[in-house]
């Protein structure tokens, strides 16, 4: 997604035209000029922004990416309330109040769901501000959804707690160590450009699926199709209604170009639902009421302040499971983690930076050395704290689709994480069914990467055809990038373009291929 309104792309210059725009000099490895292009979905589009000599901007450079401190500071609240779910989620994933309603490690042992929350605001809090102030990209950091669900589900039965902490920050040093000596440079520029748009398209795809799903307009089936509309076909639910019109009423705030519509339709709906919950008293989504509101009741409680626990901070044990279950069993334990957190941090950052008008033509972005290394910091910090390790968020795109464009929106973003441990009844007002309206709707902005794609031409087709529909359909956009790359290097391959194929992308590829197969390996190994 190039830095100009998003919805007028079908209308806008060629592709050849925009890089021009973007670096009027030919020089593709300078810091791109937004200047002549502004936010998606602003009201003042067509409209260069003012340049400020303010500290900020210099520091920023908000005015050479063509934004504006309103923009930075909005696009970093829309953020926030986007992944504002993940402070209440992922103490549900990996605590819980009691050691029953826990997930209780190999020894017996179980995590506070409120202490899970603590780490959670200030892990993430503390990794969005300094992505912000070193890596300058507009990106928010949190707990990983798919690690921290790997951790709960499958670590755990091996090793304790603090042992499973301990991989997740031996995967971020690694993860630091390969963008410290450009190896991880190395491989997304080895990434052919055609598949890094895919990616983008993916990730669209991927989040608006999310949404959908999130909000039950998507539900799966008891048999048959995997997925249906809403429950048998028909919307029957309040909360998902309330999706509907959030949806819209968004969707038609950024097609107008209201300064803020996503800020604006946020909040709007979040209103509506609390006075739909106080109408009709739906309550939470449970198997008893499948009719419910997800995660989050809007409800403002009568407590608004709470002193978070921060008793988790430091509770990891860095070598222990290696000594409890082996070498090869926790090297492959580290090796799931590694590609998890490698390709998903990759491919998010890949669509961002597009979506966010800063990528060079070949996919890559300013500060890109900094900014794997900085997320491979947030492995090692959420492992360090307990509350897993912590990533870019494809959620981020919100803001990016509100108008931001510099680090500065992370720190806003940042700000407000550390401010939710807190304030966790606040953060938990808006409910998930109204953060998914946004989703959808930055999706349906990040899907004009398609056009990127030479779809005449079959052996980009297909690869790059996979990536897209295997993000959303495995729920994983590291699954994605693996089968985009496996069958581009066979199909270039078998096609007699072998040259093409750049030896880091063989590398990758067989890597793919054995994280595909860990399980029948590790069944081989006895593992």
């Amino acid at each position: 997604m190039a830095d100009m309104n998003i919805l007028d792309n079908a209308e806008m210059q060629t592709a050849a035209e925009k890089q021009a725009a973007l670096f009027p000099n030919g020089d593709t490895s300078a810091e791109p000029t937004a200047a002549k292009h502004t936010a998606t979905g602003l009201a003042d589009g067509n409209k260069k922004p003012p340049v400020s000599n303010s500290f900020l901007d210099k520091f920023f450079q908000i005015s050479k990416r063509g934004s504006t401190l309103a923009r930075e500071f909005r696009g970093g609240l829309v953020t926030f309330f986007t992944m504002a779910y993940i402070v209440i989620l992922n103490p549900l994933i990996l605590g819980g109040f009691s050691a029953e309603n826990a997930p209780t490690d190999v020894a017996g042992g179980w995590l506070s769901a409120a202490q899970v929350g603590a780490v959670t605001g200030l892990t993430a809090g503390v990794m969005t501000i300094v992505f912000g102030l070193i890596a300058n990209l507009p990106f928010g950091l949190a707990a990983g959804l798919g690690i921290n669900s790997f951790l709960a589900v499958a670590v755990i039965q091996e090793v304790t707690w603090p042992e499973a902490m301990g991989l997740v920050v031996i995967n971020g040093i690694l993860i630091v160590l390969f963008g410290a000596t450009g190896a991880r440079t190395a491989i997304f520029k080895a990434v052919p450009k055609e598949l890094k748009a895919a990616i983008t398209v993916g990730i669209g795809l991927f989040i608006a699926f999310i949404g959908f799903v999130d909000s039950g307009f998507v539900r799966p089936t008891a048999g048959g199709p995997p997925v249906q509309l809403g429950n048998d076909g028909s919307i029957t639910s309040i909360p998902t209604l309330v999706f509907i019109v959030g949806l819209l009423a968004m969707g038609i705030l950024v097609a107008r170009k209201i300064q803020g519509g996503l800020l604006i339709g946020i909040v709007a709906t979040t209103v509506l639902a609390a006075v739909v919950e106080a109408i009709f008293h739906i309550g939470p989504g449970t198997a008893d009421n499948p009719g419910g509101w997800h995660l989050n009741v809007p409800i403002l409680s009568s407590q608004l302040v709470s002193v978070p626990d921060l008793s988790l901070v430091g509770q990891f044990d860095l070598f222990g499971s290696f000594a409890r279950i082996g070498g090869l069993a926790a090297t492959m334990l580290v090796f799931t983690l590694v590609f998890t957190n490698f390709f998903d941090a990759m491919g998010t950052m890949t669509g961002l930076a597009k979506s966010a008008g800063v990528a060079h033509k070949d996919g890559t972005f300013p500060k890109l050395k900094s900014a794997f290394i900085v997320e491979g910091m947030g492995a090692v910090v959420g492992g360090a704290t307990s509350g897993s390790s912590n990533t870019v968020y494809i959620d981020s795109a919100a803001g990016i689709g509100e108008g931001a464009r510099t680090g500065l929106a992370s720190v806003v973003t940042g700000l407000l994480f550390l401010g939710s441990m807190f304030f966790t009844p606040l953060t938990s007002v808006v409910p998930l069914e109204v953060a998914a309206a946004a989703l959808v709707v930055v999706g349906a902005m990040m899907m004009a990467q398609i056009r990127e794609i030479k779809f005449t031409k079959f052996s980009i087709a297909l690869p790059a055809f996979l990536t897209i529909v295997t993000m959303p359909l495995t729920y994983s956009i590291a699954n994605g990038i693996g089968v985009g790359f496996i069958s581009f290097a066979v199909i270039s391959a078998a096609s007699g373009k072998a040259k093409k194929v750049h030896p880091l992308m063989w590398v990758v590829t067989v890597g793919f291929i054995i994280y595909f197969a860990r399980g029948p390996i590790n069944a081989l190994m006895g593992v």
